[in-house]
């Protein structure tokens, strides 16, 4: 048997363990490269001249350049930069990196050109590349694109600055430009002008119709609005319907003043939103920098105060501000909260108006009016506080307290054996157009055991012609209750009688205006005669409002009109006192 030498295995382990380390590092390379194209940011690596070495995929993607074909490329060439507002070029982080040894930060607003041409945002920062000695071997620019946080940037610092239903600009972009326009204003000498305008009656559309209709109808109104200023104008949608109008360099009064007409005459036109023919006019307060405030707050404020005078002042029409309005505007506020504690308080009373045929000059019914037990002004008739009851939405629990009482008491006549035709409730828009009018109606009938015919609904001929449709299916469904329908102040809006053929209507009262203009005995008013001979032809009952003389008092009769209310038979009295009148009699 013969020995071997023992082998010497020592080059066979050498080679072993490097082959280890080297499929160690292999796989080490490998496991950085796969979570380095793993990553969504952006990643190339320069050498120390600022060619490229390194991309991992997203930085191939977001260049348009392979790794093979940009390798040993000036990163100006793989990634040229240009800024975004003005499109010149700007320094790669990369240079300033490899000169400063320094991390750099993208400037804000770089673009990256892309191979193909296209451009897009991005941002982030570049390093330096240390050996373990600490030199530098290199750099490395990480970025990703952010158009879209760009875009939701934009977006969100729109919105933060305009209106989402009307694109116009909000109250906070509005205050900007209205500090700036006082500032160039200052400097100039120059003069500038803030309108506030409301729509008149917005929330009837709202209740009646919906919000759907009634932010189309606020979008053509935004368009219309914006039409009739100048391009250097604000139009701004303060909430709700409130626009605000800022009119730079305003040489005149008469120029804000030509403008708020227009504008007047331009929302007043027809709207046809869907199937709806709606119409609306609006009012508007115009304050004047420097006569009548320094700062834009205070110009607003008073551009409002202004409006609120114009409302008072019947609407559709537009109003200056002056020092004496601050007056009236506190009373406002202070009507306003006095009507909030009035029902609570009981403070609120019904007084009658009789109705009386004029051929008999028997009481034929009563007009329920509405009247105020202020304790510090006493009794107080609705002109004082009507308006604001309207605008602050207080119309709606007072006429459903007044509509109760009234029928209450038209029940307690009746059950006293007191004959009447009808009780006549004057019903307002906001009340006529809510959701629940109806309904309502329906409901205190049955509460006050009132049969329907006993109640009259005095509807005015301009909340009717606000929206036609709506107004008509309202109509019908009192109709249908069995309730008396009146088309009050006939005269005073824009229909004629054939248009009022569409209404489902029984009694038409002439306003008062018409009846005045019988001055003299055997006096003549061909006005009243027509209106009183079509009325009759249609089969309407004819009520004549603000009879006041015996020679108005002989011409209607002449004229076959039905009845008459007004001073010269009796003016509205108590409940009390409208029941001894009922005993006995009224001489005409």
């Amino acid at each position: 048997m013969t020995l071997k030498k023992p082998q010497d295995n020592s080059m066979v382990v050498e080679r072993l363990n490097w082959q280890v380390k080297n499929n160690l590092l292999k796989s080490s390379v490998s496991r950085a490269e796969l979570t380095l194209n793993s990553i969504s940011d952006a990643i190339i690596c320069s050498d120390l001249q600022g060619n490229v070495d390194y991309m991992n995929l997203a930085a191939e993607q977001m260049t348009g350049w392979k790794l093979e074909q940009a390798q040993g490329r000036s990163i100006d060439q793989i990634m040229p930069l240009i800024h975004d507002n003005s499109s010149a070029a700007c320094q790669n982080p990369v240079s300033l990196v490899l000169k400063h040894s320094v991390p750099v930060s993208m400037v804000p607003g770089t673009m990256l050109v892309r191979r193909n041409g296209s451009t897009v945002a991005i941002e982030d920062s570049a390093a330096p590349i240390r050996e373990p000695n600490g030199k530098i071997s290199g750099a490395v620019i990480v970025f990703h694109d952010v158009t879209a946080a760009l875009s939701l940037a934009i977006n969100m610092s729109y919105l933060a600055h305009h209106d989402a239903l009307t694109q116009l600009p909000n109250r906070v972009l509005l205050n900007d430009r209205i500090e700036h326009a006082i500032s160039l204003a200052e400097r100039r000498g120059s003069s500038l002008a803030v309108l506030f305008l409301d729509l008149d009656k917005f929330k009837n559309i709202n209740d009646s119709l919906g919000h759907t209709v009634g932010d189309s109808l606020l979008q053509s109104v935004a368009q219309r609005l914006s039409a009739c200023v100048r391009h250097s104008d604000t139009v701004s949608r303060s909430g709700g319907d409130e626009f605000v109008l800022l009119l730079t360099e305003c040489r005149s009064t008469q120029d804000a003043a030509l403008t708020a007409h227009k504008l007047l005459v331009s929302v007043a036109d027809s709207y046809q939103i869907g199937q709806h023919n709606l119409q609306i006019t609006s009012s508007i307060g115009i304050s004047v920098y420097p006569d009548d405030a320094l700062t834009a707050q205070a110009l607003i404020k008073n551009a409002d105060t202004a409006m609120y005078r114009a409302k008072h002042a019947g609407r559709n029409n537009f109003q200056f501000f002056r020092q004496d309005m601050n007056i009236w505007a506190l009373e406002r506020e202070s009507i306003e909260n006095s009507l909030k504690q009035a029902l609570e308080r009981q403070e609120f009373e019904v007084y009658y108006q009789p109705l009386i045929n004029l051929q008999t000059g028997t009481i034929t019914g009563a007009e329920a009016l509405l009247r105020w037990q202020h304790p510090e002004w006493g009794l107080t008739l609705p002109e004082r506080f009507i308006t604001v009851a309207e605008e602050s939405n207080l119309i709606l629990p007072i006429g459903r307290w007044i509509l109760r009482e009234a029928c209450l008491q038209a029940r307690n006549w009746q059950d006293e054996g007191l004959a009447m035709s009808s009780m006549a409730v004057n019903i307002s828009a906001r009340e006529f157009y809510h959701a629940d009018f109806v309904s309502g109606v329906r409901t205190i009938l049955y509460e006050t055991n009132l049969a329907p015919g006993w109640l009259q609904l005095d509807i005015t001929e301009r909340v009717l012609i606000q929206d036609t449709t709506t107004s008509t299916d309202i109509l019908n469904q009192l109709k249908v209750l069995g309730v008396q329908l009146a088309v009050d102040n006939f005269g005073t809006g824009s229909s004629s009688l054939s248009e009022l053929l569409m209404y489902p209507i029984d009694v038409l009262k002439i306003d008062g205006s018409f009846v005045h203009t019988i001055r003299e005995r055997n006096g003549n008013s061909k006005v009243a005669s027509a209106v009183i001979a079509m009325a009759e032809s249609f089969g309407y009952k004819v009520i004549a409002e603000g009879v006041e003389t015996p020679a108005q008092l002989e011409f209607l009769r002449h004229q076959h009109c039905n009845e008459g209310q007004g001073y010269l038979f009796s003016g509205s009295v108590a409940g009390a006192e409208f029941t001894k009148l009922m005993r006995t009699g009224l001489a005409t």
